[in-house]
């Protein structure tokens, strides 16, 4: 049987192709835009979908299954689990709630502001208050009524679309986490960020639905919508970061390129 001339190499697998093609043309800093702006398109468009689907009255069935799975059978004030789990939860929904937010945000404005990263700084002021801002706007044009299948665990005052702290906690942990993580120099460490910023994040959202007020699709409409803005509000600070770095205004943000020095 003949033998395969040394200089013949087998034609590389369509994946092959594809690993070669990223690992030559797209670089890691590229890889992360384009999957930051897949999860902003993604968030904006799950919201979308969702408000839709309540709008018209499609999600009832889906809402009402889950809050009541969570219910002991035949009653719908005693949430499944024992007691120490209703209070865990009661703790955990407060890491979504405006007080712990703005302390968290307090704090890491603070690390932010001795470290002089004065852009880092507004950017978490402003996708916080931003977020809160457009939160509210949206409860008041949706206006959708709190759950009355299932008792309320803990006050309510609002109204539910989309879940406030499942939003704000989107916003607040990913923009923080994703800050914290970029100044990991061990690729290890910014996944294991990324990780406990959404892990607090469906952790609140979670124990909003547990305790009886919010719908389901509230909290998934609160999701999308928190990581799309905190996401976006990334990627603009990143876009503005680069103009700054490329004309010299802020060395911080980018590294800047020399400027010629004119006649003083």
């Amino acid at each position: 049987m003949p033998e395969t001339p040394a200089h013949e190499t087998r034609p590389e697998t369509l994946l092959q192709q594809t690993r070669t093609f990223i690992r030559t043309r797209i670089g890691w800093s590229e890889m992360v835009t384009l999957s930051a702006l897949l999860v902003v398109a993604g968030g904006i468009w799950g919201f979308a979908e969702i408000v839709d689907e309540v709008l018209e009255g499609d999600t009832h069935e889906f809402d009402k299954s889950i809050m009541l799975t969570l219910r002991a059978p035949g009653d719908n004030a005693d949430p499944i689990g024992p007691a120490s789990l209703e209070l865990a939860m009661r703790d955990f929904t407060a890491l979504g709630g405006y007080p712990v937010i703005a302390l968290i945000a307090l704090l890491a404005v603070g690390y932010l502001a001795i470290l002089r990263r004065w852009p880092s700084v507004g950017l978490v002021i402003i996708s916080l208050a931003g977020g809160a801002i457009l939160n509210t706007l949206l409860k008041g044009a949706f206006a959708r009524p709190r759950p009355d299948l299932v008792a309320h665990l803990v006050d309510v005052h609002t109204s539910s679309l989309p879940s406030g702290h499942a939003m704000i906690s989107a916003v607040a942990y990913l923009t923080i986490g994703a800050l914290v993580a970029r100044a990991q120099p061990n690729r290890l460490l910014k996944a294991y960020t990324i990780v406990v910023s959404v892990g607090l994040t469906l952790l609140v959202g979670t124990s909003r639905v547990y305790l009886g007020v919010h719908w389901p699709t509230d909290v998934l409409a609160g999701w999308c919508m928190g990581a799309a803005w905190a996401i976006g509000c990334l990627l603009i600070a990143q876009l503005i970061g680069w103009y700054w770095g490329r004309n010299g205004a802020d060395a911080s943000v980018a590294p800047a390129e020399p400027v010629s020095q004119g006649p003083g």
